[in-house]
């Protein structure tokens, strides 16, 4: 058990650590080219479903810029880093780090948490889990990994936070590649 525990961490740094490459992003309109079939989990749908995929929009409302300047942001919400970090992925980098047809205002969308797709997204490449993973794609080791992260932004310090149930949320959005 102990070098099983050792093997999930160390693949949770490994995977980190490859993140924090500088990877380029592509958007989720190339990444639904391959994911939006039944026999892939239906991915897309279950995206656009979701609130992630109006992460942004959200902070173009009146609503929004109320709750921003009652924290006392000067800006925007939609124009608020503070905002922008839980709401639109990409929204700090510059431009030679975005492919054509990325578009920040897709919100929190597949390389939120997958990773930067340019360089794992060609066919031959997906289909190697270990040449994935070391062209950016952030493989997660467990849903204890997985709630980690969607609570770097689901905490207390949001100020629309309500409490985070990961496992109902999870649910909603999980998007598994179905086993035959």
């Amino acid at each position: 058990m102990k070098k099983l525990w050792l093997a999930v961490i160390a693949l949770s740094f490994i995977a980190l650590t490859i993140n924090a490459q500088e990877f380029n992003y592509i958007g989720v309109k190339k990444c639904s080219m391959c994911h939006k079939t039944e026999k892939q989990g239906s991915q897309l749908s279950i995206w656009e479903g979701s609130a992630h995929a109006n992460a942004y929009k959200t902070l173009t409302t009146a609503e929004a810029d109320k709750i921003a300047a009652e924290k006392g942001f000067k800006t925007k919400a939609a124009e608020t880093k503070e905002c922008l970090v839980c709401h639109a992925t990409g929204y700090d980098l510059p431009a030679s780090r975005m492919e054509k047809g990325f578009e920040v205002s897709a919100g929190v969308q597949c390389e939120t948490c997958h990773g930067a797709g340019k360089d794992y997204s060609p066919m031959k490449v997906m289909k190697d889990q270990a040449a994935s993973v070391a062209a950016g794609l952030v493989v997660w080791a467990d849903d204890k990994a997985i709630e980690a992260q969607c609570r770097t932004c689901h905490n207390e310090k949001s100020p629309t936070y309500k409490e985070f149930k990961f496992a109902e949320m999870y649910e909603k959005i999980k998007h598994n590649v179905p086993t035959e």
